[in-house]
């Protein structure tokens, strides 16, 4: 791809934006600049990472289902002012790639009208058959208030959409929450996994792990595997910790591991009193040998990866929502993953072939099948080879970025437009 001048919206940038942003910059030749609320999580040498504040809070008495867009508006607002101080300083982009999740996209066209937009879509707001309606247990049958809130939601993404001139979603399964005409502009293109750091242990390759002062795991140890950013409902943190007991009663010297954040939620509601993890604990409290049940909270990411290295079976579930990088990850460091037999997991595992599928809300048969991995070396390793060459056939870094520069290239040059 030619010089080009390229202008990044995320919040925290880079996001999903970190391989895109890296490659171009190590090309050379582009004007790379991008815009964001908080302080970037990286440096990328070659960007001009430029901050820009919120300037005022939300307006009181205002009706509650607007309080939300009113935010996006907002953000909306300010980073369009940041925008318009880059073109007063001279800076056009060829084009904006943007998440629009926030509302920061809302207002560019009316800074650069002529400046093609590539947004990224994560997930359309749905009240029913995706995530709002699909714990029986924990979400009651909503109300048609809470359904109409749904649909005020929606109105920042359909804006979004209206304005872009193509949009780009990491999977099948995401581009299926967003309505038909939207569908038609959007283009399904993962971020990307880094297979170089996530993979399996070399032959004869040790790698220990050490938890808390007093825990190292190897690759000798029983070790059942939970990642979330968070320990929540939405990631079917439930079902894994009722699973814990009928795990022990099978495999009584497996290492339970369970990764994240144990207060609040990044998905869905808080717990009602107290936190989940809490909650439901204290529904098996006195049916578990707590002492190889561990609790890491959030790890760094080599130690995250380490884990994943050594792991005997790694649980993943999730409501039909968003897909977890982290799943592709443990997969892509040969991991035998039992995922949850719901839209967004369905579309990469296949059951028998690159993992294992159970029911979301079954804790026994989850138990079942970790236990089976546990016994069946052969299984688990075969598994995880074929889980390894799916991520990097189709989930690699080294085909995904060439057609996220493709897509980009293109949307750049007017070949894909509204």
């Amino acid at each position: 791809m030619a010089g080009v001048k390229v202008l990044f919206i995320h919040q925290n940038f880079p996001g999903q934006y970190l391989h895109i942003a890296r490659e171009l910059a190590n090309q050379g030749g582009h004007q790379l600049v991008s815009l964001s609320i908080e302080q970037p999580e990286y440096q990328i040498e070659g960007v001009i990472q430029v901050r820009y504040g919120i300037t005022r809070g939300n307006q009181k008495g205002l009706h509650p289902w607007l309080t939300d867009m009113e935010t996006k508006v907002i953000r909306g607002e300010c980073c369009a002012r940041a925008a318009h101080s880059l073109k007063e300083k001279g800076f056009n982009p060829n084009i904006i790639c943007g998440h629009p999740g926030w509302g920061e996209m809302l207002f560019l066209k009316e800074i650069w009208p002529k400046v093609p937009i590539l947004t990224y879509q994560e997930f359309y707001y749905h009240a029913v058959g995706f995530d709002f309606d699909f714990d029986d247990e924990l979400q009651k049958e909503p109300t048609w208030e809470e359904t109409s809130r749904i649909r005020i939601k929606t109105a920042n993404q359909l804006i979004n959409s209206e304005v872009a001139d193509w949009s780009v979603t990491p999977t099948h399964f995401q581009k299926s929450t967003f309505p038909k005409h939207i569908q038609d502009r959007m283009s399904v293109v993962h971020d990307g996994i880094d297979v170089d750091i996530a993979k399996p242990r070399g032959k004869g390759e040790k790698v220990s792990l050490k938890i808390q002062d007093n825990i190292i795991l190897t690759e000798k140890d029983e070790i059942v595997s939970f990642v979330n950013r968070r320990l929540e409902p939405y990631r079917g943190c439930h079902t894994m910790i009722r699973a814990i007991p009928y795990i022990q009663e099978r495999c009584p010297n497996a290492k339970i591991m369970l990764v994240g954040r144990q207060e609040g939620v990044s998905y869905g509601s808080p717990c009602p009193d107290g936190e989940w993890k809490d909650m439901f604990l204290a529904e098996i409290e006195g049916q578990y040998n707590a002492e190889n049940v561990i609790f890491t909270g959030q790890l760094n990411y080599a130690d995250y990866i380490s884990l994943m290295r050594i792991t005997k079976a790694h649980v993943y579930l999730t409501y039909p929502f968003v897909l977890s990088w982290s799943m592709l990850e443990a997969m892509g460091c040969g991991a035998a993953v039992i995922g949850s037999s719901t839209g967004p997991v369905m579309e990469v595992i296949k059951d028998g072939y690159n993992g294992m599928l159970v029911d979301f809300f079954d804790s026994r048969e989850l138990a079942e099948k970790v236990a089976t991995l546990i016994r069946d070396r052969a299984l688990a390793d075969e598994l995880g080879k074929n889980a390894r060459s799916t991520v990097v056939e189709s989930y690699s870094l080294n085909k995904c970025v060439p057609r996220q520069l493709g897509l980009i290239s293109l949307v750049a040059s007017g070949a894909m437009t509204n």
